[in-house]
């Protein structure tokens, strides 16, 4: 769970960056759409165009549910530095009312969704296990 701080930091982020580990324990990081529902965090698997065959994110979330997500303000003025990384279990969720929850809540935060079936579509979701942070000081 984040503390009051740490969730208005990230509140305030319009992308996270989610890393993920293969099997061979190659790391992969993308870019990601999020929203923060009742201390989860929740990336949609949307219909956007994608290369190759499914999403190598999902496929190293089923053999390694081990993930970060990291949120980040870089400033030519160093001393507004700040990120903040949740390290988490990432599992794929599809129904039941925190997914509906979520669902909303990414609708809310992004309006291009609002054009994207998004129900019925599995979402990530991250249950925080660490969070750690780093600012100037």
């Amino acid at each position: 769970m984040l503390a009051p701080g740490q969730e208005r930091f990230v509140s305030q982020q319009r992308v996270g960056h989610l890393a993920t580990v293969d099997e061979g324990g190659q790391p992969h990081v993308v870019p990601v759409c999020f929203a923060y529902v009742g201390g989860k965090f929740y990336i949609p698997v949307d219909l956007k165009p994608k290369k190759g065959k499914g999403l190598k994110r999902l496929r190293n979330i089923a053999s390694n549910p081990k993930v970060a997500l990291l949120f980040h303000v870089y400033e030519e003025d160093w001393t507004r530095l700040r990120w903040i990384m949740v390290q988490g279990l990432a599992e794929m969720v599809g129904e039941g009312a925190d997914y509906f929850q979520a669902l909303e809540a990414l609708t809310r935060r992004y309006p291009q969704y609002r054009g994207l079936p998004l129900v019925g579509r599995p979402l990530i979701c991250i249950s925080p296990q660490r969070v750690l942070e780093w600012q100037w000081s």
